[in-house]
């Protein structure tokens, strides 16, 4: 455990150091992988669908705000639906922009979670949306979850119904078709339900004063989001497979645990608990201390040609400086010696107790 949190303070370190460089690559990244989803999924037109678009708007978005990335997002979707039909454009630009004004509205600079979100339903993975929203963010953070849940959802219903929607006679007849089934899709609003409250339910418990509340966190929103999926799933006649369900719920909790770890390590076992009071109110405060370890400092010495030839040097002349001290207490130890001798021999001994009556 030691060397976990030794490798967590390291990783720190690394980041104050560089954060601007991996903030960037992390955005180029996220960029890369959302413009190439797009480009996959839905890409009905040729050109926009190419590598060549796909890392230039990636590159191109790195050095914006990730709402840039966003919009650039929204209009190369858009751009392909339409290709596509132009009834289905026009639905998916009003249904876009319904969702910008809650998402400016609610969360304005937090524009990377309607990409997350979306991502990790295209991953098949949307119930770790829950735990890191729950315990990163706020209620609020439903949001821009939902949004990034309904985004895929239209992706995911336009690529399953490109031939039927293209053959829709008549732009009022394609408009009044599209938005029906889109506003009717059971498994979107059983997804957004599952991931608004899950992240309502982590957010709850996370924020509450007892012990292991992280841990306890990620659990409920895991079983909590099973439970709806699974029982909206029998009463609602989908076919929303139980291994995803189950798998994307465990990946969730594990990532709870992860973000514990980095986030909130701290030791219940020296918990303390303070009364005091004001003139008006009565205050009870618990105090857990955090788990702080310190990372040990490596020191590294250059052994070279000339620094053993200063280190002999050195130990030379130690050598040579301790040479007249031994020499001196040699010398004075032989004579104390020979004194004694002398003395004895002839019959000089001082001694009281050896002296004849």
């Amino acid at each position: 455990m030691s060397s976990i949190l030794v490798l967590r303070e390291r990783l720190k370190q690394i980041y104050a150091s560089y954060s601007i460089y991996i903030q960037k690559a992390a955005q180029f990244l996220l960029g890369l992988f959302v413009f190439w989803q797009i480009n996959s999924n839905v890409g009905f037109m040729k050109n926009a669908a190419s590598i060549f678009c796909t890392l230039g708007l990636a590159v191109v978005c790195t050095f914006f705000p990730v709402i840039i990335m966003v919009l650039a997002a929204t209009a190369l979707i858009l751009v392909h639906f339409y290709t596509l039909s132009l009834p289905i454009a026009i639905v998916s630009a009003v249904m876009f922009l319904l969702m910008y004004i809650f998402y400016f509205r609610f969360t304005p600079e937090k524009a990377w979670l309607i990409l997350v979100s979306a991502l990790a339903c295209a991953l098949k993975i949307p119930f770790i949306i829950p735990v890191l929203f729950g315990l990163l963010g706020t209620p609020v953070w439903v949001v821009p979850a939902s949004c990034g849940v309904i985004s895929y959802y239209m992706l995911h219903f336009v690529k399953g119904s490109a031939t039927a929607l293209k053959e829709t006679d008549g732009l009022t007849n394609g408009l009044m078709n599209f938005a029906k089934q889109v506003i009717a899709g059971k498994e979107m609003w059983l997804m957004v339900l599952a991931v608004a409250i899950g992240v309502l339910v982590v957010n709850l418990i996370r924020s509450r004063a007892v012990d292991h509340a992280w841990k306890i966190a990620s659990f409920a929103g895991g079983a909590v989001c099973i439970i709806i999926a699974t029982a909206g799933n029998m009463v609602l006649g989908l076919h929303i497979s139980y291994g995803t369900i189950i798998l994307s719920s465990v990946i969730g909790i594990l990532l709870g645990f992860v973000l514990e770890l980095v986030f909130f390590s701290v030791d219940y076992s020296r918990t303390e608990r303070v009364q005091f009071e004001d003139d008006e109110y009565y205050y009870y405060v618990k105090a857990v201390p955090k788990v702080v370890v310190a990372t040990p400092e490596k020191t590294v010495k250059h052994i070279t040609e000339h620094t053993q030839e200063k280190e002999e040097e050195k130990d030379a002349r130690e050598q040579e400086e301790q040479e007249p001290e031994w020499e001196e207490v040699k010398r004075r130890t032989d004579d104390l010696l020979l004194t004694q001798s002398l003395s004895r021999e002839l019959g000089l001994d001082n001694d009281p107790n050896k002296r004849q009556p």
